[in-house]
């Protein structure tokens, strides 16, 4: 089992920024991967970005690339997304994500077995 708990969302200005916090426990994600995705009302759950936990190589969105940054803290079983040049669409609820087996399909929220509570992202003025 592997819990994971976010922090870090909450209200921001466009051209803001944000860095979420994505704490997991339990089985260890030597050989696994991460990720980031979000979901806006009416509208299904998106890949925004993801990691592989041993390697450090990152996947983006491409609406995110360039703006966001995925990143993690092996020591404390910690993934982060910044998020620079906020705009109002990345309005969402946004999810980590645990994958705790190897998969080249992590844009794809199926592949990941493991999830957080989500925290809420809001961009307006």
């Amino acid at each position: 089992q592997v819990q994971l708990v976010e922090s870090g969302g909450g209200l921001v200005q466009p051209g803001g920024s944000l860095r979420l916090s994505c704490a997991a426990s339990g089985r260890t994600l030597s050989s696994a991967a991460m990720g980031w995705f979000r979901q806006a009302p009416g509208k299904e759950r998106g890949f925004v970005a993801a990691i592989r936990w041993s390697v450090g190589k990152t996947y983006y969105a491409a609406s995110v690339k360039g703006r966001f940054t995925i990143s993690r803290d092996n020591a404390k079983n910690t993934v982060y997304l910044q998020m620079n040049s906020l705009k109002p669409e990345d309005t969402a609820v946004y999810y980590c994500a645990a994958l705790t087996h190897y998969s080249v399909y992590l844009r794809d929220p199926t592949s990941y077995n493991y999830w957080g509570q989500g925290t809420q992202v809001t961009v307006s003025s």
